[in-house]
C-alpha cells in the first residue's frame, strides 16, 4: 500500500509542476533547467554540459530532420538541408524523454550530443541525395558568426583553411566539391544561393545587423567577382527564421533601416501586444502616464525574410527562382529552435549547401 501511495503522490507532484509549468509557459516565463542535488551535503549536481545524456532513437523518416527545396533536387550535384529541431539525441531543451537536433556547441548541451547530431544531420541531407552523394562523409566548414556583413570563400586547400579555423564572418562561397558550407540559426535567416551553370554555391546568416549590412546582397556580389556568376543563373532559398509576425524590434532599428533601404517603410507594421497575461489580467498593467505616453500600445516588428528576399532580387536574382523553405521559428517552436520564444535557453539549427565530389 505504501508503494502506492509514494507512486500516486509522484503522479500529482509530476501534474503540478506541468501545470506550473503552462502557466509560466502563457507569461513567457521558464523554470531554471539547473536543479539542486538531493544528497545530503547539499551539493549543487554537475552541469548538463558536463553529462552524456542518454541517446534517444532517432527518426528514419528524414524529411522529421530536413528541410529541402523541391525544385533543387532535379540538380544531382547539389545537395542542401535546413534542420529543424526533431530527431537528434539531445534532451535538455525539450520535454523529458524527447531527442532533439540540436546542433550548436553551447553551453548546456554535451559536446558529444552535438556530435552525434550532426552525424545524423549530415547523413539525413546526404541520404537525401542521389547517386554517389548519400555515400560520401561531407566535411562542413563552420563561421564563427559576429552578425556582420564578412563573407569567406572556402580555400582551395583545406590545411591552409583549417589553420585559420574558427574563421569570423556570416557568409560562406564554394566552388570545392566534397566540403559543404554550413550555418547555424535559432531565429536569424539561413540563406542558401547556388549558380546552376557553374555550380558555385553560397551561404548566408542574416540577422538584423547582417541585414542592415546587406549580407545578401553583397554575398551576391562576391559569388560574381570570385567567380564570374550571373544573376540570371542563380537561385536562392530563403530557410526558417522569425517571421514578422514575432519579430519586435525597437524604434532605432527602424530608422537604421529608413537610413539605408528606399523601401524600409514596407518591411515594418505595427502591431497590438497580444500577451495572454496582460489580456486576461488587464488591471496589472495600468499606468499612470497620460494616454499616448505608455510602453503599452502597439510596437514595431520588422519582416527580415522579406528583407532579405527584397536584397537577394535587388541582386539580379529572378523572384520566381528565390524560394521560401521554412516558417516562422518563434511560432513553431515544436519544429524550431527560436532564442527570443525560448528565451535564450534553447539550441540551435544548421543549414547546409555543397557539391558532390
Amino acid at each position: 500500500m505504501k508503494v502506492v501511495k509514494r507512486s500516486s503522490e509522484s503522479q500529482s507532484a509530476a501534474e503540478s509542476m506541468r501545470r506550473i509549468d503552462s502557466l509560466f509557459s502563457s507569461g513567457g516565463l521558464r523554470r531554471s533547467p539547473h536543479r539542486r542535488d538531493s544528497s545530503p551535503n547539499g551539493a549543487q549536481s554537475a552541469s548538463p554540459a558536463t553529462k552524456i545524456q542518454q541517446k534517444r532513437p532517432t527518426s528514419e523518416h528524414p524529411n522529421e530532420l530536413v528541410l529541402q527545396v523541391p525544385e533543387w533536387n532535379s540538380f544531382p550535384w547539389l545537395l542542401h538541408g535546413f534542420s529543424t529541431r526533431r530527431g537528434g539525441v539531445s534532451t535538455i531543451y525539450g520535454e523529458a524523454g524527447c531527442g532533439e537536433l540540436n546542433l550548436g556547441f553551447t553551453p548546456e548541451d554535451s559536446r558529444e550530443n552535438v556530435l552525434e547530431n550532426r552525424r545524423i544531420f549530415s547523413q539525413a541531407v546526404a541520404g537525401a541525395g542521389k547517386g554517389s552523394a548519400g555515400r560520401q562523409k561531407p566535411e562542413i566548414a563552420l563561421l564563427r558568426q559576429i552578425h556582420s556583413g564578412v563573407i569567406h570563400r572556402v580555400a582551395a586547400n583545406r590545411d591552409e583553411q583549417a589553420a585559420g579555423q574558427p574563421q569570423r564572418g556570416d557568409g560562406w562561397i564554394s566552388d570545392r566539391p566534397g566540403t559543404w558550407i554550413g550555418i547555424l540559426t535559432a531565429d536569424c535567416v539561413p540563406i542558401l544561393v547556388a549558380d546552376t551553370r557553374l555550380r558555385v554555391v553560397a551561404a548566408f546568416h542574416a540577422g538584423w545587423r547582417g541585414t542592415l549590412g546587406r549580407i545578401a546582397e553583397r554575398g551576391v556580389g562576391r559569388m560574381r567577382a570570385e567567380f564570374g556568376c550571373r544573376p540570371e543563373d542563380l537561385t536562392a532559398a530563403i530557410g526558417p527564421g522569425i517571421g514578422p509576425c514575432c519579430y519586435s524590434v525597437g524604434e532605432e532599428v527602424r530608422m537604421e533601416f529608413g537610413s539605408q533601404f528606399s523601401y524600409a517603410e514596407d518591411l515594418f507594421q505595427e502591431v497590438f501586444d497580444l500577451d495572454p497575461i496582460k489580456q486576461k489580467y488587464p488591471m496589472l498593467f495600468l499606468t499612470a502616464r497620460a494616454p499616448g505616453h505608455s510602453n503599452l500600445g502597439p510596437s514595431t516588428h520588422l519582416n527580415l525574410p522579406e528583407a532579405n528576399r527584397r536584397q537577394l532580387q535587388d541582386a539580379g536574382i529572378r523572384w520566381d527562382r528565390i524560394y521560401p523553405a521554412g516558417s516562422c521559428t518563434a511560432c513553431n517552436g515544436s519544429q524550431f529552435f527560436s532564442h527570443r520564444a525560448q528565451h535564450g535557453f534553447t539550441g540551435r539549427m544548421m543549414s547546409v549547401i555543397g557539391l558532390t565530389r
